[in-house]
C-alpha cells in the first residue's frame, strides 16, 4: 500500500504492521511532519506523472461491516457442569469454542448467456466453410467420392451443379475430312467426342490443325462451341457423362499441301 505526506508530497510505501502501529498517524522522514496516513491511503500507484493523490471523503459515521468471513462460537463457562460432583473432584474446564464460517449469502452473480456467442461462432464457420467449398468447387465436384454425393444432394433438392471442364477425360473416337460436297474449296470435317469423366462438362474449345508432309503448320483454327453446336440447350447442359457428340467443321480448302490434320482440346 502507498500513502503520500501532504506537507512535502513525499510517496512512502507501507505494510499492514506499520499503519496498525500508528494507529493511522506517521512522521515523514523528508520533513519531518506527522501526518494521517490514512487520508491517501491506495493499493495502487496511478499512473505518472502525478503530483497529488486523491484523498479519502470522510464520512460522518463509521462504515459498517457486513460480510463476514469468520465469527468465533460462545464461549463455555469455566464452572459449568460441576455442581454434580464435589468440589474436590472437579477438574478444570477449558474453554473451547467451535469456529463457525458464516457463509457469504450474497447473491450469486447472474450467468452470462454465452449461447448468442456460439451461435454466432457456428455461424461464421459454416459461412468460411461454403466459401471455401465454393473456391474449391471445382475439385470437389470432380472428386469421385464428393462429387457423388453432390450430385444425389442436387437432384434431390433440384438444383444443379456448376461444369467442370477436365478436358483429360475428352476423347476423340472418330474423325474424318473430306471435300465439301457443296461448297467448293471447302472441306468438312467431322469427328466424334466422348465424355469419360463420371460428372458433366462444358463443350470444349476444339483446335483443328492442318500440315503438311513434313509436318509443318499449313492452318490452323480454334473453334468456340457455340461455332460447331448450334442448339443453346444443349450448351447449357454440357456433356453428360458417359455421352458422345459429333462435331462437323467446315473449313476453307488450304491445298494439297494440307496431307494431315489434329485435333485438340481446351
Amino acid at each position: 500500500m502507498y500513502t503520500q505526506c501532504p506537507h512535502c508530497l513525499t510517496v512512502f510505501s507501507l505494510d499492514i504492521p506499520k499503519l496498525g502501529q500508528g494507529r493511522g498517524q506517521a512522521v515523514c522522514t523528508t520533513c519531518g511532519g506527522t501526518f494521517d496516513v490514512t487520508a491517501t491511503l491506495t493499493d495502487k500507484l496511478p499512473p505518472e506523472p502525478f503530483r497529488l493523490l486523491p484523498e479519502h471523503v470522510r464520512s460522518k459515521h463509521p462504515p459498517r461491516l457486513d460480510h463476514a468471513v469468520y465469527r468465533p462460537g460462545p464461549e463455555v463457562p469455566a464452572n459449568a457442569g460441576r455442581a454434580a460432583q464435589p468440589e474436590a473432584t472437579q477438574a478444570p474446564v477449558e474453554p473451547s469454542f467451535t469456529p463457525r464460517f458464516v457463509q457469504d449469502r450474497r447473491a450469486p452473480p447472474a450467468r452470462e448467456r454465452r449461447w448468442p456467442w456460439v451461435v454466432m461462432c457456428l455461424l461464421l464457420a459454416l459461412l468460411l466453410a461454403a466459401q471455401v467449398a465454393w473456391a474449391k468447387r471445382d475439385l470437389l465436384i470432380a472428386d469421385p467420392v464428393v462429387g457423388a454425393w453432390l450430385r444425389q444432394a442436387c437432384a434431390s433438392l433440384g438444383c444443379e451443379l456448376p461444369l467442370v471442364r477436365d478436358v483429360r477425360r475428352l476423347h476423340l473416337v472418330a474423325r474424318d475430312v473430306q471435300a465439301h460436297p457443296s461448297v467448293p474449296g471447302a472441306l468438312m470435317i467431322s469427328a466424334t467426342i466422348r465424355n469419360d469423366a463420371p460428372f458433366a462438362q462444358p463443350y470444349p474449345v476444339v483446335t483443328l490443325i492442318l500440315s503438311d508432309a513434313d509436318g509443318h503448320r499449313v492452318a490452323m483454327r480454334r473453334l468456340q462451341p457455340a461455332e460447331y453446336l448450334d442448339d443453346a440447350a444443349a450448351l447449357r447442359a454440357g456433356l453428360a457423362p458417359g455421352a458422345s457428340a459429333a462435331l462437323l467443321i467446315e473449313v476453307a480448302d488450304p491445298g494439297a499441301r494440307a496431307v494431315a490434320f489434329e485435333f485438340g482440346f481446351e
